[in-house]
C-alpha cells in the first residue's frame, strides 16, 4: 500500500509540474484563399445573420437557437446561440471592424464550460482572390 501511495503522489506531482509548464495562452489559426474579392467575403462575415450559410459550427447543430441584438451588422452586433453539446451556448460581439480588411469578435462561452476568447478574421489580397485568416486566441485556466 505504501508503494502505491508513493506512486500516486509522484504521478500527481508530475501532472502538476507538466500543467504548470504549459503556456497560459492559446492561439488557433486557419487560412485559405477564396476566389472572391475581399469586399464580398467581408460582407458575409460582418453580418452575423449570414453566418449560418457558411459557419462550420452551424452545421454541427442545425437546430441551435440563435438570436441577434444591436446593429444589424458591424461593430456592436451580437449573436447569441444555444445548441447541442458540440455547439454549446454563448455569444459573440463584433468589437472592431476595418472594412474589407479585418473583423474582431469578443467571444463568451457559457456551455459546455464557461470561458472567453477573441476571434479575428483578416482579408488579404492574394492573386485573383483573397486570403482569409480566421484566428481565435485567449488565456487558458488550469483545466
Amino acid at each position: 500500500m505504501k508503494k502505491f501511495l508513493t506512486f500516486l503522489a509522484v504521478l500527481v506531482v508530475g501532472f502538476l509540474i507538466i500543467a504548470a509548464l504549459q503556456p497560459d495562452t492559446y492561439r488557433v489559426e486557419r487560412s485559405m484563399t477564396i476566389n472572391a474579392p475581399a469586399s464580398t467575403i467581408y460582407a458575409q462575415v460582418v453580418d452575423l445573420h449570414k453566418w449560418e450559410a457558411w459557419s462550420p459550427w452551424a452545421k454541427l447543430d442545425p437546430n441551435a437557437k440563435t438570436t441577434f441584438e444591436g446593429p444589424a451588422k458591424g461593430k456592436g452586433a451580437i449573436m447569441r446561440w444555444d445548441g447541442n453539446n458540440e455547439v454549446g451556448a454563448g455569444s459573440m460581439t463584433i468589437s472592431e471592424v476595418k472594412p474589407n480588411s479585418s473583423i474582431t469578435l469578443a467571444l463568451d462561452f457559457l456551455k459546455p464550460m464557461k470561458g472567453t476568447g477573441t476571434s479575428e478574421f483578416s482579408f488579404t489580397p492574394d492573386g485573383k482572390g483573397t486570403k482569409v485568416t480566421w484566428s481565435m486566441y485567449g488565456t487558458k485556466d488550469f483545466l
